[in-house]
């Protein structure tokens, strides 16, 4: 997630529509505080609501965990992870290493 000040409004505002059109959250501050996310206008964000569309992209980005991504959602886990699933996310992201580990502990 991309970070803009008041002042890069109005020079970087081209930077900020195009990460809306390529999915992305952006965040805009004042003096370093945030005033507002910029949330991209999509069709999750239209069928889900404002809650779902920006759990599903914090959770995307890493940013919020499964539990709490579902937690800002309000829906149960379990819907979160079917709606993440429709979206094309996955709901868990292990690296090859991680899961060689996890086969050799239920090996044993």
């Amino acid at each position: 997630m991309d970070t803009f000040s008041i002042r890069d409004l109005r020079e970087r505002s081209g930077e900020l529509v195009r990460n809306a059109e390529a999915g992305h959250l952006s965040l805009v501050a004042k003096h370093g505080h945030p005033l507002f996310l910029a949330v991209p206008l999509d069709e999750h964000l239209l069928e889900g609501g404002l809650a779902v569309a920006l759990a599903c992209h914090l959770f995307a980005e890493k940013v919020l965990s499964l539990g709490k991504a579902a937690k800002l959602s309000g829906l149960s886990v379990e819907t979160f992870i079917e709606r993440l699933g429709a979206l094309g996310i996955p709901a868990v992201d292990y690296a090859a290493e991680e899961i060689d580990d996890e086969i050799d502990l239920l090996s044993n």
